[in-house]
This record gives structure tokens, C-alpha cells and sequence, in this order.
């Protein structure tokens, strides 16, 4: 039976990269330990800034401060465990949000910019603005084959768009990520949802690693004595193409166990089975089924 062996870190970023580094690493040992064959790890991994400017200003540490040294670290390992990050990366005049895929050598093999932004005032939630600092990609990556396996690349938002994940499918993935940091209000309502239903959708195993808990971003620049407070919703999730959560993290609301450097941490694993995934595409074959005749369009 061909099967992937696959690990998620969730973990809640802050303002510091080296300390976010530092988490990575940890987890990145973890996975070697467990043999996972791809650690996925969530949105913004690099950093989370307090506001846009400050976002702008902290991207252009990433390369030298984050970047450049986990790539010399990756290969330093000398295993065999690929790492798919979610980081942010300078723009022409704004940030770009990107979801890259590391081999086991230390390479950047595939790099996705983040197409729809988060770009809302949430009802009884945060106003976020990623139009203010961030640049939308435009173009949607071509899966990467691991072992027996193609994965296809998303972030976040980008899983409210059924229609990214269908392209992808498409495009002959099997596995579809999603790396995100979705607030605690949107997160209570949609993330489950949305995680189960682009499985279904797509006949993918989704595996949507999550930032999770308070943020550590610093003050108000206009009020130092104001903590800013940002929570990430957590629950890092791995569902198969019938919509079965096959392994979850930890929410915000649960009690977060640190380490002895105080970081928090988390990996959640689980065995991926081609075998499954393409006898639910067998049985069901929903992209056989589809009518671009109808509808005007093909995915």
C-alpha cells in the first residue's frame, strides 16, 4: 500500500523572528524524529506584525534573519523531510505573502503568492486589512510530486475559493494545503467547514496547518501603554478526500503547554493512503461528472 507519512506543526508566531526560528527548528526535529516526509507548518511562521507598516519593515529582516538560515538549517539535517512554510517576503512596494515548499537538500522547489486577501471587517471580530500591506499574487502553482504524492499549494483565505482547490485538482493534485492564521471568530465558525468541504470538493486530503493562541506583536505605536492583542484560532487539521478528520491541534481556548525557553508549540501526524484516496475518486468521480457546457467555463 503506498502511504505518505505526514506531520503539522501549529505553533503562535510573534513579532520576533529569531524566536520564531527557533520554534521551527524545534519542530523540524520532531518531524525527523517521526519520519514525517513533509512538515507542514502555518501562515506568517516568519512573523506576526502589530500593523501593516510594521509588517512592511520586518519582511525585509526575513531573507537574512529567518529565510537563509532555515534553509542552511533544513539541509543541515541531511534527512529526508520536505518543509512547506507559510512566509512573507518584500514586494515592490508592499509585502508578499508566500507559501514555499523546502526539500530535504536545503532548496525552495516550489513558491505560491497568496492570491485573495484577507481584506474585511469581521462582525464582532477584528478589522483586517491585508490590502494595506500585502500584494496579491497571480498565478496558481503546479503541484509537486513527492514520492507517490502531488501537492498543491494554497494559504488561508484561499480556501473560501472552492474554485482554487478544484484547479488544483486539476492540475493532478492529491494533497492540497492550506496554511493559515484564521481569527478566533471566523475560525469558530468556518474553519471545520471550510477544511471538510474543499476535501470533499476537490476528493484531496487538506492538511491546513494553523497559528494558534495570543500573539506576542508589541505596543501601540500611538499608545505604549496598550498591548495590542492578537489571537489566532488554531485547531490545525488534517482531513481526507471524504471529509474524516484523520488528526487536530489544540484551539486558542485550550490550555497551550510551554516549553522550558517558553515557547508553544505542537505536532499533530498522520498516514496519508493512496490507496483511499483513489478509491473514493473511483466510486465518486466528480471530475468526470462536471459540465463545463453548462456552466460556461472549465476549472
Amino acid at each position: 500500500m503506498l502511504s505518505l507519512k505526514i506531520a503539522v506543526g501549529q505553533l503562535c508566531s510573534s513579532s520576533n523572528l529569531s524566536q520564531n526560528l527557533r520554534v521551527v527548528k524545534k519542530l523540524l526535529q520532531k518531524a525527523q524524529l517521526e519520519k514525517a516526509r513533509i512538515l507542514f507548518l502555518p501562515e506568517a511562521t516568519d512573523y506576526i506584525s502589530r500593523n501593516a507598516n510594521h509588517s512592511i519593515e520586518l519582511s525585509q529582516e526575513v531573507q537574512s534573519n529567518f529565510l537563509s538560515p532555515l534553509l542552511d538549517y533544513v539541509k543541515s539535517l541531511n534527512g529526508s523531510t520536505y518543509l512547506s512554510i507559510g512566509i512573507h517576503l518584500p514586494g515592490k512596494k508592499r509585502v508578499r505573502n508566500v507559501h514555499v515548499l523546502i526539500d530535504p537538500k536545503g532548496a525552495i522547489v516550489s513558491e505560491y503568492q497568496k492570491v485573495h486577501l484577507f481584506d474585511v471587517d469581521v462582525p464582532n471580530g477584528p478589522i483586517l486589512k491585508e490590502l494595506n500591506s500585502v500584494e496579491p499574487g497571480n498565478k496558481i502553482e503546479d503541484p509537486i510530486a513527492i514520492d507517490d504524492f502531488k501537492l498543491g499549494l494554497g494559504i488561508c483565505y484561499d480556501i473560501r475559493f472552492p474554485e482554487l482547490a478544484l484547479r488544483l485538482r486539476r492540475l493532478g493534485s492529491d494533497i492540497i494545503t492550506f496554511p493559515s492564521a484564521f481569527t478566533t471568530r471566523t475560525g469558530e465558525a468556518h474553519w471545520e467547514l471550510l477544511s471538510k468541504a474543499r476535501a470533499i470538493d476537490s476528493q484531496c486530503f487538506v492538511i491546513n496547518a494553523a497559528q494558534c493562541g495570543q500573539h506576542q506583536v508589541g505596543t501601540d505605536p500611538n499608545d505604549l501603554s496598550k498591548v495590542i492583542k492578537r489571537i489566532s484560532y488554531g485547531d490545525s487539521i488534517i482531513v481526507d478526500p471524504w471529509g474524516e478528520v484523520l488528526a487536530r491541534g489544540e484551539k486558542y481556548t485550550d490550555e497551550l503547554k510551554h516549553d522550558d525557553d517558553g515557547d508553544y508549540y505542537e505536532l499533530i501526524q498522520a498516514e496519508l493512503k493512496l490507496d483511499d484516496l483513489e478509491s473514493i475518486r473511483k466510486n465518486m468521480p466528480l471530475l468526470d461528472h462536471r459540465r463545463p457546457d453548462v456552466f460556461g467555463y472549465e476549472i
